[in-house]
């Protein structure tokens, strides 16, 4: 499964980029975003503008480390 680490990406330019890899996955696959601080708020938007076509896991939480699997539905 692919790994996205953002933890070296501007964080300006870390939700654009994450919302393109989600967007082009196919329907059931998944990959797991790495960033250094709980990504909660990106969860909320994910929330708002993908509703309903996403699943939300955590894998890692912490303390350095937080790794979550995004799943396209």
């Amino acid at each position: 499964m692919k790994e996205l680490n953002v933890t070296e990406i501007v964080p300006r330019e870390r939700h654009p980029l994450i919302f393109r890899t989600f967007d082009e996955l196919p329907a059931g696959n998944a990959f797991v975003l790495v960033n250094d601080h709980d990504p909660k708020p990106l969860y909320y938007q994910f929330l708002h503008e993908r509703e309903g076509l996403f699943s939300w896991e955590y894998v890692q939480q912490g303390p350095d480390l937080w790794k979550v699997k995004i799943t396209k539905n």
